[in-house]
């Protein structure tokens, strides 16, 4: 079972705290689609916090779209896009062959209403042809606020997928969708809410994708020495500030926790000086050790540096490649 972990003498709310613990499990699977949340009873004895503002975090994800209310049986974790396994070798109805029963079964239920064979056909054909012009244009949306994470996605999909990736801030969304007809938007778990709220009206797809668990990462916050200095760098300013509640979660006070965008030069020169680990992501680690090395001189002992794995969990980026046609 995920802990969830409540600094009470912190200057963020509770409920931020678990808000964002909670968003955090969600988008990086520890909590998958499906899976049915801890009751307001169960977290409020691991958390200590008062039923009633558990209860409005889990209203909070709700209206978020990432959770929703089953009556009588609990809150679960809402499924979007294609949930899939990986590909076999083989004859293809024996690679997927309840896929091929569910093909089967489709066919027998479109004749049934009148079809013909070749209605049916060229009912399937337009589908999928619709489904691979749309992935002829592939467009990342995150809030402004957040564009750096947008940036990171925008470069490991076009690493992975070979193909031009556009990076849309949400609030732009809108006007960039009236003035296309095709196309396949996608965007972190953490904002599946607002983009299907645009994206739905004008029938395009969304595809969420689940962000890296962090697990390695976290598991060094729990190991680093009481006071020591850790300095966090990423293109992204929501991923540093969720980094910041997760890690005074885990330790409090415990650690000084310093934090810098990979273009803020000023902030990253003090991290390098100060901080005895730093941790980044990929498209920051190649500046984080330049500046390293230029301050060599003027550093008794150089930080220990882990550059953390890509942002976009592989299992996304195999089901974003299938459901593109990609792979």
């Amino acid at each position: 079972m995920v802990q969830f972990h409540i600094q009470p003498d912190s200057e963020i709310p509770a409920s931020k705290q678990l808000f964002d613990q909670m968003q955090f499990a969600i988008a990086s699977r520890q909590f998958p689609p499906g899976h049915r949340l801890p009751s307001t009873r169960q977290l409020a004895m691991q958390t200590g916090l008062h039923r009633n503002t558990i209860s409005k975090v889990y209203r909070q994800l709700e209206d978020t779209g990432l959770v929703e209310s089953q009556a009588g049986s609990g809150i679960y974790v809402k499924a979007q896009g294609n949930e899939g396994g990986t590909g076999h070798s083989g004859p293809i109805h024996e690679q997927y062959p309840h896929a091929y029963k569910l093909v089967q079964h489709s066919l027998d239920e479109l004749l049934n209403q009148g079809c013909t064979l070749n209605q049916a056909r060229e009912l399937f054909l337009a589908e999928v042809d619709w489904r691979l012009r749309c992935s002829a244009r592939v467009l990342v949306t995150v809030p402004s606020r957040d564009i750096g994470a947008g940036e990171l996605m925008v470069q490991e999909l076009e690493k992975s997928l070979g193909i031009p990736v556009q990076l849309v801030p949400m609030e732009e969304l809108s006007k960039i969708l009236d003035q296309t007809h095709s196309g396949t938007v996608v965007t972190s778990r953490y904002f599946i809410g607002d983009a299907e709220a645009i994206a739905a009206p004008r029938a395009v797809r969304v595809i969420p994708v689940d962000i890296y668990d962090y697990a390695q990462e976290l598991q060094l916050v729990q190991r680093l020495p009481k006071d020591s200095c850790m300095g966090l760098v990423s293109l992204s300013s929501g991923i540093l500030g969720v980094a910041e509640i997760l890690i005074h979660s885990l330790r409090g006070d415990d650690l000084l926790v310093m934090t810098a965008q990979v273009k803020d030069a000023y902030k990253l020169n003090a991290i390098v000086r100060s901080a005895q680990t730093i941790v980044s992501d990929r498209a920051s680690f190649a500046t984080v050790k330049a500046a390293v090395a230029a301050a060599r001189e003027d550093i008794i002992r150089p930080p220990e540096l882990l550059c953390s794995e890509n942002y976009i969990g592989t299992k996304s980026i195999n089901l974003l490649k299938r459901e593109l046609g990609l792979g």
